[in-house]
């Protein structure tokens, strides 16, 4: 199967940032599309961004954009999440989350899933 970690997160003062991780194993990272969600307890899980295997075809969250970029690595086998100006209601369990078709939004069209790294922004 594939296996997904990733790394990043931690305590952050609002305006700060952090910058995310997500490495993949089992198969190349190519080989699909690549997306970051967040879960905020006693939220449903909410889409952030996500990237085309190319990495051509970035899309964003309303709530985030301008502020967060996604980029991948493919010889690296790794998708990162630069998030800057980070805001209190940022503070979420950051998930990064592998699709083999293309890029959509919807949480339960992605196929393979990490634990997740807490981010926390603190007033």
């Amino acid at each position: 199967q594939v296996q997904l970690v990733e790394s990043g997160g931690g305590l952050v003062q609002a305006g700060g940032s952090l910058r995310l991780s997500c490495t993949t194993s089992g198969r190349t990272q190519g080989s699909y599309t690549m997306g970051w969600f967040r879960q905020a307890p006693g939220k449903a899980r909410e889409f952030v961004a996500a990237i085309s295997r190319s990495g051509g075809s970035p899309a964003y969250a309303d709530s985030v954009k301008g502020r967060f970029t996604i980029s991948r690595d493919n010889a690296k086998n790794t998708v990162y999440l630069q998030m800057n100006s980070l805001r209190p209601e940022d503070t979420a369990v950051y998930y990064c989350a592998a699709r083999i078709s293309g890029v959509i939004i919807i949480p339960t069209a992605y196929n393979y899933w990490g634990q997740g790294t807490q981010v926390t922004v603190s007033s």
